[in-house]
């Protein structure tokens, strides 16, 4: 939340929005939210309707990503590899093929990686620490 007084609406908006995604996937998963439960004796529907979620998660990362096509390669890497991390996941929700799940993670592992490098590209600050990482710069021309 403190990308908002930065200025960074772009942070603010992933942070936030990451932060809402993985509460209301966890809720999906906690037995006593119900909604599993709900899907009892139903499990084709509950995949069919869990891959649709992943897959509007997709759409809302590729929406970003284009967001982010000025900033910097790492940030564009990232949600690249979560766009990639959605789309797996959700063709094993809708396949229920195992190897498909498990590429999908293979992936968000890979995501991770690359999300943990930005976070301490940005925290390595110049002045502040004693090497930086790159972000990949991209130049940022004007068009008039």
């Amino acid at each position: 939340m403190w990308e908002f007084p930065r200025g960074n609406v772009f942070g603010a908006t992933a942070f936030t929005s990451y932060g809402a995604f993985w509460m209301s996937y966890a809720t999906i998963l906690i037995p006593n939210s119900g909604i599993i439960a709900a899907y009892a004796g139903h499990e084709d529907e509950l995949n069919q309707a869990l891959g649709i979620y992943l897959i509007t998660w997709f759409m809302f990362t590729f929406l970003l990503m284009l967001g982010a096509l000025r900033r910097n390669i790492s940030f564009i890497a990232l949600l690249f590899f979560l766009c990639i991390t959605f789309v797996l996941l959700a063709a094993g929700a809708w396949s229920g093929k195992v190897n498909v799940t498990k590429a999908g993670g293979g992936f968000g592992i890979i995501t991770a990686m690359i999300a943990y490098y930005c976070g301490l590209s940005e925290l390595l600050v110049k002045g502040e620490s004693w090497f930086g990482l790159p972000m990949g710069a991209i130049k940022q021309e004007r068009v008039d």
